[in-house]
């Protein structure tokens, strides 16, 4: 089969290196994101699909616009029979989905018709789901909408952060892919229409949701903070810095707050420290400050002036001490 593949991040490096490794399937060409500046330094870099496009030796295309009339004419020229689309990030023309005879196949990182859009692996932690997956659809000119080929589940374990997700379900993706393209060879893909009525929607994160509350329940702190890992990360701020918390876990449950949530109320020696939520505590062990490298809260605590009653604020200017009974 010729297909051509769409994709961009990291996520869709695991099912472009599958098409190019099946036997029986021939890789036209790669669509990709034009290059991105990224890092301090603010350099222009390929997307990780185009690199490993490079590597490959295959065609690469980056339009600004896929949908414009050249990327329409250079698409059709490779005559694909299908093509392949895993996190692109454009959305494909109603011409483009009818381009190949066999249609645009959609690997996306969630059991449809939930979640979709564009943060599925993020939201699906953040709200203390058990289960997700991956699903293949032809794509159609909704978001996610179209009818579903295959799904796969996995469980999703208590500490897994969205990095642990996204390595399972982007390896995952690419063997229900490859197994979906069989069956579409075959004449032998049945595919069925979502229940719009079960649909919900993953927006996009926001910097803003990125920042603790410490008045909510210590499960939904511990599930933000999880789900935020490792990108963007969730913080909070100390002494009017930035302190990114990157792991804690469970201290107490059920305690409800005698001081203002976010204060420091114990030190776990070697482990790190318990802070007041709205409902519970958690025990935070490993954090970033700001402009600093990540470390464990037990470093934080002998380098930084973090004590029993310290205060974690939602800004710069609140953080500061309270007396807290022991």
């Amino acid at each position: 089969m010729d297909v051509v593949f769409m994709g961009t991040p990291e996520f869709s490096v695991p099912t472009l290196e599958g098409l190019i490794a099946q036997e029986g399937i021939n890789v036209l060409g790669v669509v990709t994101q034009p290059d991105r500046r990224r890092g301090r330094g603010q350099q222009l870099k390929p997307s990780p699909v185009k690199a490993k496009a490079q590597a490959a030796g295959l065609e690469i295309m980056q339009p600004k616009d896929v949908n414009s009339a050249d990327s329409v004419d250079k698409l059709r020229s490779l005559a694909p029979q299908a093509m392949v689309v895993v996190a692109y990030g454009q959305i494909l023309s109603k011409e483009l989905l009818e381009l190949p005879p066999l249609g645009c196949i959609n690997v996306h990182a969630s059991l449809l018709p939930k979640y979709r859009g564009p943060a599925p692996l993020h939201r699906v932690i953040i709200n203390s789901e058990k289960q997700t997956g991956v699903t293949t659809i032809y794509m159609d000119q909704g978001l996610d909408t179209g009818d579903i080929i295959l799904q796969e589940e996995i469980e999703i374990a208590a500490e897994d952060t969205v990095g642990v997700v996204h390595d399972r379900l982007a390896k995952l993706g690419a063997e229900v892919l490859l197994e979906t393209l069989e069956l579409v060879a075959r004449d032998e893909a049945e595919s069925e229409p979502q229940d719009d009525r079960k649909a919900t929607y993953a927006q996009k994160i926001t910097k803003e949701e990125c920042l603790i509350d410490w008045t909510a329940e210590a499960q939904q702190i511990k599930d933000l903070i999880r789900g935020l890992n490792p990108w963007p990360g969730a913080y909070t701020y100390h002494q009017g810095q930035r302190l990114k918390v990157w792991e804690s876990k469970i201290y107490d449950s059920k305690t409800k707050p005698s001081v203002v949530p976010g204060t420091v109320v114990n030190i776990e020696v070697e482990a790190g420290f318990v802070v007041q939520s709205g409902e519970g505590q958690l025990l935070i062990t490993k954090v970033q400050p700001e402009n600093k490298q990540s470390m464990s809260a037990n470093d934080y605590l002998r380098g930084y002036d973090l004590q029993t009653g310290s205060i974690l604020a939602t800004d710069r200017k609140s953080s500061g001490e309270q007396n807290v009974d022991n």
